[in-house]
This record gives C-alpha cells, structure tokens and sequence, in this order.
C-alpha cells in the first residue's frame, strides 16, 4: 500500500498460547515452557501490556507456573488439542478489541530480547507494513527451506525505524502482531488456512500480500527466537544471554 501515514497504537494486548502437547521438534535445554513464560512476562509487563493466556489441555503443574506469572483471571483453560483451534479462539477474542489495539499473538516457545516492546511500538506506529513479526527467522537464509529464497536470501525491501532495521519477508510463524482493524480486514485468509488440526502459517502470509496486498516487516538483526534448534535466529547467543532481562 502506498503512502502509508503513521498511526497511534492504542493498547498493546498479548494473546500467549501454551500446551502441554507439541510438534516432535528438537529444543535447546535453555527453551522450557516456565522459562520462555517468565521471559514473555518481563520483555512485555502486565503493567503496559494486556496479557490473556490460553491454556490448552494443561496439567495442574503447568496451570500453577502459569499462574506464578500470570493472574487468574487472566488465564483460560481449554481443551482443544491442537493449534489451529486455539489460534482462532485468541483470533476471535481479538476482535473484540479496539481498532487501534496492537495484538500481539505469542506461542510458548519463544524469547524475546529486551526493548521488544519499545522496538514494536516503533515499528507499528510507523506504520511501514499491515503485519510486524520480532522474529529473524533464518529460513530466509538458506536455501531449501522457504520457496521465495533463492541464492541464500530473499529480494526485500529494508526499513530503519529509530534503532533498528525492519526488512520485508515473505512469511513468518504463528507468533506475529497486527492491528485490530487489520485483523477484520484479513480474517477470511486466516481461517482458509487454519480450518484443520495444523495452522498453514506460510501460506497465510503469501495469500496476505497476494490477495488483500498486506506485507509483513521482521528485525534485523532479531529480537527473538523461535525455540527450536534448527531454526535459532541467526547473530545472537541465545544461550548465554540474560533472558530473565535483570539488570535492564
């Protein structure tokens, strides 16, 4: 879309997804389920941010480490059994919300850098795309994973907003921000592709541009990482940062 005005971001909400179930996908000893909770709560506090936790098919266990982050009423225990189903339940309560909410839709295995959420209030408020993942995903990288690479990299177009570079890409995963406005605008495109067990996330974000010309912008480099091995966001030791964010 062309001449885009910036815009005034009203109140941020955070819809965090967590399960006791999951994809076979092989994680760092350093992802858990307690820690990417206590490090989503810290690098996006209650006191700035709306938080609301769907909580699939958990265990006792894990509701009471929820709850060691996350007030009661705050929490929703379901028992869906799978992602897509969850995604359109926060999708729906989402709607709900002003226009000009910023949503932040979080699953429960990510961590974020701190300044997050000061980089994505930038970000939206300027206003340079429809949808802003934190998420250099390295996909675009390397050749074999994502069809739009070609030659290790994919054609862009880059962004610097106050701190930091924002790039184009063609696709992210289910963790990713909009406008409210924007979500009624899309919301046919994303229930196309999550109406089975498994969201489509890819091809959610390639029929975003094709068909409602909507683009999605990540940092460069990443302000957080997916928790799965192969896919780390690239240029940062994830290991040995200070993921609790004390001292900052």
């Amino acid at each position: 879309r062309k001449n885009r005005q910036a815009r005034e971001v009203g109140k941020i909400a955070l819809f965090y997804r967590i399960c006791d179930f999951g994809y076979n996908k092989v994680k760092p000893e350093f992802i858990t389920k307690e820690k990417c909770l206590m490090n989503a709560v810290k690098a996006f506090p209650h006191e700035q941010v709306e938080w609301f936790v769907l909580a699939d098919n958990v265990c006792e266990d894990t509701y009471r480490m929820i709850l060691k982050y996350v007030p009661a009423d705050k929490v929703e225990r379901v028992s869906v059994g799978h992602g897509a189903g969850t995604f359109r339940m926060v999708y729906e309560k989402a709607l709900e919300l002003p226009d000009d909410t910023l949503v932040y839709f979080l699953e429960d295995d990510y961590l974020h850098l701190p300044y997050s959420l000061d980089n994505l209030i930038s970000v939206a408020s300027a206003n340079p795309a429809d949808y802003f993942t934190l998420y250099d995903h390295p996909d675009k990288y390397v050749n074999g994973y994502n069809p739009g690479v070609r030659d290790g990299g994919e054609v862009s177009k880059v962004f610097f907003v106050k701190n930091r570079h924002w790039k184009k890409t063609n696709s992210t995963t289910m963790t990713f921000a909009s406008f409210v406005d924007t979500l009624k605008r899309d919301k046919s495109i994303f229930w196309r592709w999550t109406d089975t067990r498994h969201p489509y996330d890819f091809q959610i974000f390639v029929d975003l541009a094709l068909f409602s010309k909507a683009y999605l912008v990540s940092p460069i480099p990443s302000l957080s990482t997916h928790g799965e091995t192969l896919f780390l966001a690239p240029a940062i030791e994830w290991h040995s940062i200070n993921l609790d964010h004390s001292g900052n």
